[in-house]
Formats: structure tokens, C-alpha cells, sequence
């Protein structure tokens, strides 16, 4: 089946964040809103099929998960990834963002040191500092248009620390770490007895050329280290379901989490948390295949644009995702002023760089899953500003 992802779909007034909340974020209304990270294309028909079934039966009463999902979180992760997993290891959480607050609680006490490596995505930062823990940040380093990890500061810093917190494939960058890099920082936390927190959400991303591995499938030491978070929200556009799960291959650290969990009455799913995710693994595949080409299409589309028509602007090209990092840093601006242009002269809504951290600054970070006319739209509106300058 070929799905159309040039289609306009009206999002205004529908209680959308990424669209009705612009004014409270930007101050007006008047931009195209390219941040939050959800897609402007139609959730997949199948999933959409799975919850009217799901409505029409008549009664939302409390519900437990599928018996559908289990099975198919294992078939997802070994056809992807080539990772076996057994269902005991797989159980459900309420976004990603909540359980990784939910790990930092069961696993670290207030004081305790956790590492980060910003640029990167602000939750783990504003969740770290709620809590009372003290944030260590081991700043990745742009080399050649891609981030890489300073290691010689990254083995320095993790010795003081409890908890690393990873974001694998990196957002805002859409870096895929490789097997090599994923084993290093593993063998490094093991050596300093530091529980690494992967947050996956990103995975089934990986852009042409490039292969996600998920950190828990590097070695042994890593599958016994780690609790792995990963959701079908990105990849399908179903982030209002609120659905997640983690998956957790060492016994201690499985009761452990668990059990907090249990003990906080946070271990369960809603009605639609579970089946439209089942549905969307096991259907899933080629709807997946031509939106990546799609979100391809749409990079190269941009990368072409800025090269031709804003030579001053660059981007640091994803290797997942259909988030961009745009390099505005040749415009020559203070970071702020930079920002108020893209939102006053420009009228594109994107998020500040800076709100990731150290190496955020003279970034904006754009959301390019969006049909190519909205894509083309923004551009344009960035361009007849960039002209009124440049």
C-alpha cells in the first residue's frame, strides 16, 4: 500500500500542542510551528482501525494490557535489532520522560550525581534538578558536522556519579552511537559501578545508511547495566496514547524498578495504551519504511535549500529522526537575538538550542516531520528574512 505523506492535515483546534499551544510558547500565533516532536501526518490507518474496534465494542472500563503487546515488542526487537527478549523483561510504563523520574527515585537519593551529555534533551536536565540530584555533564563535542564523545572526559566525570543517563540515537542531533562507542562507554560505567539509563525512543529511526544498536545488545556487561525505555510513540505518532515500556534483562534491577513502581500504583496501562502499539508492530513495517524515506527526502530537501539559497545557515544531518539541528551561529547573532529572529522576522517555530544544554547555543532545533509544502512553506519564510539581512 502506498501512504500519502504530502496530505495536509488541519491540526488547529484540536487541543494539539504543537499547534494550539503556540502563543503561550512563542508569544504569537502567527508562526508554522516546526518544534515539538510529533509528525503532521496521520497516525497509521491500522492503528487507527485497532482503537475504533476498541470504541465500538462500548464500554472503557479498567483494563489490562494486551496480550498482544508482549509478543509483539519481542518480534519488533528481534526482526530490527536482533534482540531476544524474553516477555518477563518487558513491562509497561506511562511515557518516558515519567520513568526515567521513576528511575532516578528508586535508583539514586537526593545529592547523588548523574551524568548527562548536553547537547541533549532538556527533561533529563529539568527531571535531575527537580529531584534533588546533582547534575555532571560530560558536553559532547561537533566534529566535522557530527557529534562525537569526549571519553577522556567522560571516564573523569561518570567516577562521581550514580546514574548516566543515554540518549541513544541522540536527540537533538539524531546521532546514531555505533556498537564500538556504546561498548566503551559501557565498559567505562561497569569499571565505576554507574546503572546506565538508555533512553530509546529514537530507534526505529535510523535514517538510510546508518543501523541502530540498541545499548543492552553491546555485550553481556551492558545487557546486566542497564534499563532500556522504548515506545512506539515517535515512530508511529501516537505520543497522546502516553504508552512506553522498558525492558530490564538483569533480575535485580527488574525487581527493583518493578517493585517502586508497583508500590506507587504506576504499573498500569489505560485502554488504549496497549493494543494500537501491538497493532502497530506487527503492521507496521512498510508504513514505517516509506515515511523514513519521506523524512530522507525532507533532509535532503532542507540540506540542498540552505546550501543554495542561505549559505549562512547549516545543519548537523541526522542520522535518526526528523529532527534537525539548524546551525545558525553564521548570522553572526547574540543567541538571543538569533532566536527572536526566527520567531518575529522569520515566523517558524523551532526550539531554542540552548534549551539542550552546553553546545546548544546558535541552534534551533526543527521538526521536519511535516508533509513537503509545509517543509517548502517555512523555508521560504526563513529565506525572505535571511534576505532582509544577508
Amino acid at each position: 500500500m502506498k501512504y500519502d505523506f504530502d496530505e495536509i492535515i488541519p491540526r488547529k483546534d484540536t487541543d494539539c500542542v504543537k499547534y494550539d499551544n503556540v502563543k503561550e510558547i512563542f508569544g504569537t500565533d502567527d508562526i508554522i510551528p516546526m518544534w515539538v516532536a510529533d509528525m503532521d501526518w496521520k497516525t497509521p490507518p491500522f492503528i487507527i482501525d485497532a482503537i475504533h474496534k476498541q470504541l465500538d465494542h462500548g464500554v472503557l472500563g479498567y483494563s489490562i494490557c494486551s496480550n498482544r503487546w508482549k509478543p509483539a515488542i519481542q518480534s519488533w526487537v528481534s526482526r530490527h535489532y536482533g534482540w531476544d527478549v524474553q516477555p518477563k523483561e518487558i513491562a509497561f510504563v506511562g511515557g518516558i520522560v515519567p520513568a526515567i523520574a521513576f528511575a532516578l527515585q528508586c535508583f539514586t537519593k537526593a545529592g547523588d550525581k548523574v551524568l548527562i551529555q548536553p547537547p541533549v534533551y532538556h527533561p533529563y536536565h529539568n527531571v535531575t534538578i527537580e529531584l534533588e540530584r546533582t547534575l555532571v555533564t560530560n558536553p559532547l563535542k561537533l566534529v566535522n558536522g557530527q557529534l562525537e564523545i569526549d571519553f577522556e572526559d567522560f571516564e573523569e566525570k561518570v567516577k562521581e556519579c550514580k546514574l548516566f543517563m543515554l540518549c541513544n540515537p541522540h536527540n537533538p542531533c539524531g546521532r546514531v552511537w555505533s556498537k564500538e562507542e556504546l561498548q566503551r562507554m559501557c565498559d567505562i560505567c561497569v569499571k565505576n559501578n554507574v546503572l546506565v539509563i538508555s533512553d530509546e525512543i529514537h530507534c526505529d529511526m535510523a535514517l538510510k545508511g546508518y543501523r541502530h544498536t540498541p545499548f543492552a545488545t553491546v555485550s553481556e556487561e551492558a545487557k546486566n547495566n542497564c534499563i532500556t525505555f522504548m515506545a512506539a510513540s515517535k515512530t508511529f505518532n501516537i505520543a497522546g496514547l502516553k504508552s512506553s515500556y522498558h525492558i530490564i534483562q538483569n533480575e535485580e534491577i527488574r525487581n527493583q524498578y518493578n517493585e517502586f513502581l508497583r508500590k506507587s500504583e504506576l504499573d498500569s496501562a489505560h485502554i488504549f495504551a496497549t493494543l494500537p502499539v501491538a497493532v502497530a508492530y506487527d503492521e507496521g513495517d512498510e508504513w514505517l519504511e516509506q515515511m523514513l524515506e519521506y523524512v530522507d527526502a525532507n533532509i535532503d530537501y532542507m540540506e540542498e535549500y540552505l546550501k543554495r539559497d542561505m549559505p549562512k545557515l547549516g545543519m548537523i544531518r541526522p542520522q535518526a529522526s526528523y529532527l534537525v539541528f539548524l546551525d545558525a551561529r553564521g548570522l553572526g547573532m547574540p543567541h538571543d537575538k538569533m532566536v527572536e529572529f526566527f520567531i518575529r522576522e522569520a515566523k517558524v517555530g523551532m526550539n531554542d538550542g540552548a534549551m539542550f544544554g552546553q553546545g546548544g547555543e546558535g541552534f534551533m532545533r526543527m521538526n521536519l516531520g511535516c508533509p513537503r509544502a509545509t517543509l517548502k512553506q517555512a523555508l521560504d519564510r526563513i529565506k525572505a528574512a535571511y534576505d532582509r539581512i544577508c
